[in-house]
């Protein structure tokens, strides 16, 4: 389907105008991908003009299943079909009762886990600021210690513990009073991270200013791509339970499959106090958070923390669905085989094309090339979406190429999508070379 509207005189209109007239200069997507888009399915969008574009982006990680997928679509409408509560506040509903006893059955339960499950509002952001407000109130301490290069949402308090200021500041934000704690990026800087989070610790019990919580990415999904090893994980955990610290992971974006298994943190055998889940939980893309915590902490008073958007049935009837993908390991085996291929070939043309002088990071389905070449990776994006591929930058300078594909998507796809990662990183480098263009 065409569309080419016409302005005054006949002149045409370009199907962008309405968006760049009306909606805010906050807007980026739009701006990285400036079509207008009419359907998805799979790993696949179309726009208005009929052009079909593979998805390694994944709505930022939120549709780890991929567009519109045809079980949870088929319950979804069913629901609707039979007049299902769709707006339930915190309500005890069917649609959540369903929810919540699979999440107990297929994910907590064979996993040992005994965690209570808070649903804190629609989006991610909303699963951390409740993290935060229960780590204070548990412990009745106020610090808490965040990442360089972290980025936990957009809401102050999440702002607030995030690790680049400068990139996400905004009015009335409160800088924490303790520098960002350095992350395990295999730098020479960080070699002893640990060392140096046991000590600011130590300082900080010991001037009585102890922190409530550490919150940390298992993989910096916007910082970078910056994979922390199981070890480090672990080493982290322990120091925080040898100090009474509360150890927050944020698996907004590395949960739900991305890395491989259920949730990110589990190679590393550990069992954080609170997880903060959100983006693919759902499975359809309908806004849901899940704050989890051990059974100990739950404290909360009776409406304490609310949300008038914090029952979404829709999404508790599309997410029970989706964890049927979880029932056996099947998914689980077939990510690794991807993430092997896609680290492979990242390795295979971070190699062969010395010009973009790139390095493959990352593990699972969440893995990227960080290129020290300024510029190129965006130029690698805005390339590869001429040719048919949704790609995305991340870290603070926007110098990583983000692969973020479905996790059903098919092989024949991937290799598709990872050709033109390929053959756009290589027009990107040239465009780039010394002498081009002249």
């Amino acid at each position: 389907m065409s569309r080419s509207p016409s302005g005054e005189g006949g002149a045409k209109v370009s199907p962008m105008d309405i968006f760049e007239r009306l909606e805010s200069e906050v807007r980026s997507y739009s701006r990285l991908w400036p079509t207008v888009f009419v359907a998805a399915q799979g790993e696949t969008l179309v726009d208005e003009a009929g052009k079909r574009y593979i998805d390694f982006f994944s709505g930022a990680g939120s549709l780890n299943y991929g567009h519109n997928d045809p079980a949870m679509k088929r319950r979804l409408v069913e629901y609707l079909e039979a007049d299902g509560l769709i707006h339930g506040l915190d309500m005890a509903t069917a649609a959540k009762r369903t929810f919540l006893e699979r999440f107990d059955s297929i994910i907590l339960g064979p996993r040992g886990y005994d965690y209570k499950v808070q649903f804190p509002g629609p989006t991610g952001t909303n699963a951390v600021e409740a993290a935060l407000k229960l780590a204070r109130k548990a412990t009745g301490r106020e610090p808490i210690y965040g990442f360089a290069n972290a980025f936990h949402g957009m809401t102050l308090g999440a702002m607030a513990v995030g690790g680049n200021q400068q990139r996400r500041s905004a009015p009335g934000v409160a800088r924490s009073p303790v520098a960002p704690l350095p992350y395990d990026d295999g730098t020479e800087m960080n070699a002893d991270s640990i060392g140096v989070i046991e000590a600011t610790l130590g300082l900080a019990e010991r001037e009585d200013r102890a922190p409530a919580a550490i919150i940390v990415e298992t993989v910096q999904g916007e910082g970078g791509l910056h994979a922390a090893s199981p070890e480090w994980l672990r080493q982290l955990a322990d120091l925080c339970a040898a100090h009474a610290v509360l150890l927050i992971v944020d698996d907004i974006q590395a949960g739900c499959g991305r890395t491989g298994t259920f949730f990110s943190f589990e190679p590393a055998a550990i069992v954080p106090d609170i997880v903060c889940i959100s983006k693919s939980i759902s499975g359809y893309g309908l806004p849901l958070a899940l704050t989890i915590f051990k059974r100990e902490l739950d404290v909360w008073d009776r409406g304490e923390h609310s949300g008038t958007f914090r029952g979404n049935n829709a999404a508790f009837v599309t997410g029970a669905e989706a964890l049927r993908y979880w029932q056996t390991d099947e998914l689980e085996n077939a990510v690794r085989a991807k993430a092997k291929r896609v680290g492979a070939f990242l390795a295979e043309i971070a190699e062969g094309q010395e010009a973009a002088r790139a390095t493959p990071r990352g593990r699972g389905l969440f893995q990227g090339l960080h290129s020290a070449v300024p510029g190129l990776a965006e130029a690698t994006c805005r390339a590869a979406f001429e040719r048919g591929l949704m790609l995305e930058t991340s870290g603070p300078d926007n110098d990583v190429v983000k692969l973020l594909p479905p996790l059903t998507i098919s092989d024949e796809a991937l290799e598709r999508g990872l050709a033109i990662l390929a053959e756009s990183l290589l027009a990107a480098a040239d465009a780039a070379a010394p002498g081009a263009g002249t």
